[in-house]
């Protein structure tokens, strides 16, 4: 592996032949990515206490951190294109994207499936090529391509403490309510809060005190409850209004919720 590559592009690429059994790697200071390519082979993989099975197909790309060691056992001779990384590469790539480095985290992801990665990775290979003249300009694009898909596919750290301002939770509240009779999703939510889907999760339930969906559930059957005062539609309709995917649905969650179904409800305002 040439460092002066990891040192001043932050990027190394090789193919490697792996043969067939159980194969320790070392722990590494670079991020490191291994692209399986060619016929498939039964896998196994032990790495940050978890242990992965699988049928490791052309493709099939394999991520871990730095600072990770782990094993890997397949029952066949194969071939990786293996990436090294260099953090640093990483965590300027993140500030030009105007993201704080220190919240991002590189976690192990084993048999991903990313196009993208996976051209870059190739680009990369010819770019890199020791027999071929390369275009520094080119290749430096290329390493930031890479390292912007391991800075989007990275988690982040939500500072402790960190909630929703009086402006996302108003857009949130305003949008959840008129949209109570739609499917939500944490996209949904997300982009009306102008995060990414990860921090929603994270902040929705410090700053509401509940998971989003137990918010959504919530505000459904205060909908179906307010419904069944007016009793001017049969609990079939007022389900469906409310949101939910049918009247034993809106039964179960009532009963959850306020301890008493709708049909209860009922015989007590009659």
């Amino acid at each position: 592996m040439a460092g002066t590559w990891l040192e001043t592009i932050g990027v190394e690429v090789e193919h490697r032949k792996i043969a067939a059994g159980l194969t320790h790697v070392p722990a590494s200071p670079y991020h490191r990515l291994g692209i399986h390519v060619g016929p498939s082979v039964n896998a196994f993989c032990r790495c940050d206490g978890k242990r992965h099975r699988r049928v490791q197909s052309h493709g099939d790309i394999d991520i871990v951190p730095a600072g990770l060691d782990g094993d890997w056992e397949d029952d066949a001779d194969c071939t990786i294109l293996r990436l090294w990384v260099n953090p640093a590469l990483v965590r300027q790539t993140a500030r030009d994207l105007e993201i704080d480095p220190d919240r991002i985290v590189v976690e192990p992801q084993f048999q991903r499936r990313d196009p993208r990665i996976e051209h870059v990775a190739w680009a990369l290979a010819s770019g890199l090529h020791p027999e071929l003249p390369s275009d520094r300009l080119y290749v430096q694009s290329l390493a930031r391509a890479l390292a912007v898909q391991l800075v989007h596919g990275a988690s982040q750290r939500i500072p402790t403490g960190q909630m929703l301002s009086s402006s996302q939770k108003r857009r949130l509240q305003d949008f959840i309510e008129a949209n109570l009779d739609q499917d939500l999703s944490l996209d949904d939510l997300a982009q009306v809060a102008a995060i990414s889907v990860s921090h929603l999760k994270a902040l929705f339930r410090r700053s509401f005190g509940v998971p989003a969906h137990q918010y959504v559930i919530h505000r459904r059957v205060e909908r179906a409850r307010l419904l069944l005062d007016q009793n001017e539609m049969p609990l079939s309709q007022i389900a469906l209004e409310a949101g939910f995917a049918h009247q034993s649905h809106m039964a179960r969650s009532m009963k959850r919720v306020l301890g008493i179904t709708p049909a209860a409800l009922l015989r007590l305002q009659r």
